[in-house]
């Protein structure tokens, strides 16, 4: 009998802590989704090799040894294991999706959902990020001739040397005569 914690829907933070950008795409290694769908990794990438027309290179790649090199280098508490005998497939939010197709289970179908959940989060968040990036640099544009006569103010502020300024209270002068002593 599987125990309860098996069968609980994955939380989304643990989800997006497994999403990596290569390649310039948004992806999840095979390794770490094997540990979402609680199968061997082996037999996620056999069911993915049977079915490897559903797998084109935007659905699923193969990481070079340099890839796997930085990774292993970015993840500090690595899962990875031993030594590997294949590098690892990365897995885009499409090929995520048809991975639902292929592992048919009750679990691969909750897994699926809350993976696609947080895809969808992430691309929000990226959206909204975006936003206001543009709204800080239409901000920047729209002030900049303002601040540029501030910015003058100062600098000419800076430049400008002071004139000393006299003491103020008493001074004795040196007498001459007690130098001579």
């Amino acid at each position: 009998m599987k125990s309860q914690l098996s069968k609980q829907i994955i939380p989304r933070e643990r989800i997006e802590q497994k999403i990596h950008f290569l390649r310039g795409q948004k992806v999840i290694l095979s390794s770490d989704l094997a540990l979402l769908y609680c199968v061997p990794v082996k037999a996620l990438v056999q069911a993915v090799k049977r079915n490897k027309t559903r797998f084109p290179e935007d659905f699923m790649f193969q990481l070079d040894s340099e890839e796997v090199k930085n990774l292993k280098s970015q993840i500090v508490t690595s899962s990875w294991g031993g030594a590997r005998r294949a590098r690892p497939y990365a897995f885009t939010e499409q090929g995520v999706a048809m991975l639902s197709s292929v592992l048919r289970s009750d679990r691969a179908v909750q897994v699926n959902i809350a993976i696609m959940r947080a895809f969808v989060q992430l691309r929000s968040m990226l959206a909204t990020h975006e936003e206001l990036r543009r709204k800080i640099e239409e901000m920047e544009r729209k002030y900049d001739a303002r601040f540029q006569a501030v910015f003058a103010t100062i600098k000419q502020m800076l430049e400008t040397p002071i004139p000393p300024r006299r003491a103020i209270g008493f001074h004795p002068t040196p007498d001459p005569k007690r130098r001579e002593k």
